[in-house]
């Protein structure tokens, strides 16, 4: 019987991996709950684990797999897999986050359109009949106006940037290091980029330290006629401090495809007509399932020979 030195959870929707199930080397199990079912000799045998963000890999998954190597996720997100942890075992940790990179940039700019014409209420305006009573009203052009992109020299911020510019935007960004030489004006800290942002977009992970980087001042600093659009994570703004803020009009809209509630959405945000709301979709593409799959499956592969070769 083929040993299987690959452990996977269900492959999302549109992700296949035809060289790997011809080598026959996968064993599939529901989720992490159903590692400990397998047996002890057979989770010894397992060198690979093919994750996702939702499912991740914590410590105590990775004591059920003593000889693991490398951890591969299917996406970007990687809040629930113990990089500092596995790394410390030696476990190489790949998130296939570049595959996404195009989608979220486009999804960005999308919605920075779509507040700007305000289109969502256009299209409830010609489906409504109200065109046939007068014009609808003037929007704002995005040509001129400045981007302010948190986490600008990442993959996501310079796509969103390449597309920006596409639009005749400005752009500007934190005073980093890593975001001098890009062509943008920096600004000392989130408070100067939102005064300087026409819209201000956030791209970056939402890690402990970037808790609620948005929150009354910045959104005071990005005045009534500024922008927010957060295709990052929900956890960067500080949800009651916006919609106050949207309520107020203290700016004049925002896009959220995250929020720090997620999925459940504050009734007070929903009422508004001022945010547009997406469930999370930023990388949610059959593209990016597809180009996702192929980067893991070629990672998957490398390793098993490397790991072959030194064998022997």
């Amino acid at each position: 019987m083929t040993v299987k030195s690959i452990l996977s959870f269900p492959p999302l929707a549109g992700m296949t991996y035809p060289n790997l199930d011809q080598s026959d080397l996968i064993r599939i199990v529901a989720g992490p709950e159903g590692v400990a079912e397998v047996s002890e000799a057979d989770r010894s045998a397992v060198r690979v684990l093919m994750t996702s963000a939702t499912r991740g890999c914590s410590a105590e998954l990775a004591d059920k797999l003593p000889n693991l190597g490398f951890v591969v996720s299917q996406g970007a997100g990687s809040d629930k897999i113990d990089i500092p942890g596995l790394e410390k075992r030696g476990v190489r940790v790949r998130c296939v986050g570049e595959a996404l990179t195009d989608d979220v940039a486009d999804l960005a700019m999308t919605l920075t359109i779509m507040l700007c014409r305000d289109l969502v209420r256009a299209d409830a305006f010609a489906r409504g009949g109200e065109w046939e009573r007068g014009r609808f009203d003037v929007g704002d052009s995005p040509v001129g106006m400045t981007i302010g992109i948190g986490g600008l020299s990442g993959r996501v911020g310079q796509a969103i940037a390449a597309r920006a510019s596409a639009s005749k935007m400005k752009i500007a960004g934190l005073k980093r290091g890593s975001n001098e030489g890009l062509g943008a004006s920096l600004y000392d800290g989130w408070e100067a980029l939102a005064e300087a942002s026409d819209v201000l977009v956030l791209a970056v992970p939402g890690t402990a330290d970037l808790k609620h980087v948005i929150g009354s001042r910045e959104l005071a600093a990005l005045g009534p006629k500024g922008r927010l659009i957060n295709v990052g994570r929900g956890n960067l703004v500080d949800t009651e401090a916006l919609i106050v803020a949207l309520e107020t009009k203290a700016i004049a809209g925002a896009a959220l495809d995250v929020l720090d509630t997620e999925p459940v959405i504050p009734p007070r945000l929903a009422a508004l007509p001022n945010v547009i709301l997406t469930p999370h979709i930023g990388g949610q593409t059959w593209g990016q399932r597809s180009r996702g799959a192929r980067i893991a499956e070629d990672e998957v592969l490398a390793f098993l020979a490397t790991a072959h070769s030194r064998q022997n």
